[in-house]
């Protein structure tokens, strides 16, 4: 009988070809052509055209000309507000994070449950429900006017300080939800010991407390810092004219593209720089926590005075925290066209909720935003965790190149992000398959693809940190591929980073608007422009309707984010 002469399986070739030195660069290859395609390729088109003109720098020196400083106002605008953005950020997230962790009071529980009421607030919501509470014709200062019999309101928040004012309520728990992990995780031990050395409380905290918790706030810093720049529909409410996402909308809708691409040129390099300079600072020191001790516990406050101090401070910061959403509710059932100079709404309909599901028109935003924020999630997931595998498991030359690329989107303002797609995308090339992208619905996508990348690679590293590597090592040595240890064992161990940052990704997607704002179109128009859209055409029902049914999307992927996880999503995000 003649043999017959098997072939190889394919799991045998798989295996071989896993094994194999160049699969790590099988692996990398995707990741970095995607990155080039639509990161450097946009960036560098951007760099082109802004300097296009016949004198090369005739774009910059136009920035910097003195004689004409709107340019250099809105620099210098951005990075005061940007700065002090995080600064009071950090004050108000790091203070919280300290009293909800470290002491037990009355309304503690409460407090650390709505602590977290902003993060359901995308930006331009926030800002709305900011406008319509304390802006020059809002509910309060309209109620102190009509108590006092004043012909002015006494007060409202307009101008610079009224944007640091909503960064402030909008972004503190970026350092809240860092700063409280890493509270969690400091070991009395090292505060015994600096008292027994004679330190007072105030040395404590500065020596050991606050260099321990430097990781956490760095990385709160560069988020808000990144996110306070890209800021532009708080400069607009407030009356702030001069930012420069402002500037660098104006130069996009005059047709001005070549200011545009210089504008968003220097507004990347100031980013960029902080990025370095904040991530210098984290790496000059060593923060690791190596003591074996518990982690501390909470104190219970047992003064009377204390108490009835922290039960008054509860309640006044509990009104302040759910007040933005009662508002938006309460001003969503109200008239379009009826509320002018009353302090409240005085006729109430529900026809905006019915229209948001029966009007075609109206529901179109919903849909759109729905649709375009899985399908960048999704490219995020795939890239993301990708990427967090190769730079924490695969050791390839370039790495350090991949990272650095990854974190390019991650300091780019939304403005810059719109303009670098739109110089690349404006015409037919091939990594758009010979395809004109802008004006098509796959440009909003993209553009909340490339920002929000960063977010579930870095959630995703921080697990596979944590995930001791000698696991997979186990799970190869008793004959499992690299593929069945990645999806059997890695996968399911780190789910939760995984998840945390995907939802994250979603939930920003949800809410995205300032890159949304340059590169939408009629029939793309994502959910945060069509609120723009309506409070602009004085349509404030209807806008806060869209508002809250915006915040209830975003509520019910964080509570199925923390049901999948068993509560443990929330901390790793």
């Amino acid at each position: 009988m003649e043999k017959t002469h098997l072939k190889p399986s394919e799991g045998n070739a798989w295996t071989r070809l896993t094994s194999s030195n160049w699969f790590v660069y099988i692996l990398v290859a995707p990741l970095f052509l995607v990155l080039f395609a639509y990161v450097v390729y946009p960036f560098y088109q951007t760099f082109i055209e802004s300097f296009s003109s016949d004198d090369a720098l005739a774009n910059y020196k136009q920035f910097f000309n003195f004689a004409s400083p709107a340019n250099i106002e809105a620099l210098w605008t951005s990075l005061y507000i940007s700065v002090i953005s995080v600064i009071c950020c950090a004050i108000v997230g790091v203070t919280m994070a300290f009293l909800l962790e470290r002491y037990d009071f009355p309304g503690r529980r409460v407090l650390s449950i709505l602590v977290l009421v902003p993060m359901a607030l995308p930006p331009l919501v926030g800002v709305l429900s900011f406008t319509f509470l304390y802006g020059e014709s809002g509910i309060f200062p309209r109620a102190f006017q009509h108590l006092f019999g004043l012909h002015e309101v006494p007060f409202s928040l307009k101008g610079i300080w009224g944007v640091i004012v909503v960064h402030t309520f909008t972004m503190y728990t970026y350092f809240y939800l860092t700063a409280s992990a890493a509270i969690k995780g400091l070991d009395p031990a090292l505060e015994e010991a600096a008292t027994s050395l004679g330190a007072g409380r105030i040395r404590v905290w500065t020596k050991v407390i606050l260099p321990m918790l430097t990781p956490s706030i760095v990385a709160s810093s560069l988020l808000v810092f990144m996110i306070s720049m890209a800021s532009y529909t708080a400069p607009l409410m407030f009356g702030v004219e001069r930012t420069m996402t402002m500037q660098i909308y104006l130069s996009r809708t005059n047709g001005n593209l070549d200011m545009a691409a210089t504008q968003s040129m220097i507004l990347s390099f100031v980013s960029i720089t902080f990025l370095i300079i904040m991530r210098w600072y984290q790496n000059r020191r060593n923060y690791q926590n190596l003591s074996k001790g518990i982690s501390v516990h909470r104190s219970e406050v047992s003064s009377k005075g204390m108490k009835m101090i922290a039960t008054i401070a509860s309640f006044i910061g509990t009104l302040i925290l759910i007040l933005p959403i009662l508002v938006l509710i309460l001003i969503s059932f109200s008239v379009d066209g009826a509320w002018k100079t009353q302090i409240l709404p005085t006729d109430y309909t529900l026809d905006h909720y019915v229209a948001l599901f029966t009007d075609e028109r109206t529901w179109r935003p919903i849909w759109n935003s729905i649709q375009m924020g899985i399908v960048a999630t999704l490219g995020n997931i795939l890239f993301g965790v990708a990427a967090a595998y190769a730079m924490v498991r695969l050791n390839f030359k370039g790495k350090t190149l991949l990272d650095i690329l990854i974190m390019v989107p991650w300091a780019l303002p939304g403005t810059v992000v719109a303009v670098n797609l739109i110089a690349a995308f404006s015409t037919e090339n091939i990594f758009a398959f010979n395809q004109v992208l802008i004006g098509t619905f796959w440009i909003l996508p993209l553009a909340y693809f490339i920002r929000h990348l960063p977010l579930v690679f870095r959630s995703t590293s921080a697990s596979l940190v944590q995930l001791d590597q000698s696991i997979e090592e186990a799970s190869r040595s008793l004959g499992a591929t690299w593929w069945y240890s990645f999806r059997r064992i890695v996968l399911p161990l780190t789910f939760t980073g995984i998840l945390a940052g995907t939802l994250l990704a979603l939930v920003q997607s949800f809410g995205e608007f300032v890159a949304s704002i340059l590169i939408y179109s009629t029939s793309t128009i994502p959910l945060s422009v069509a609120i723009f859209q309506k409070l602009y055409a004085f349509k404030f029902g209807t806008a806060c309707a869209y508002g809250v049914l915006q915040i209830c999307l975003i509520l019910i992927v964080l509570i199925i984010s923390e049901k999948l996880s068993k509560g443990s999503a929330g901390s790793a995000i």
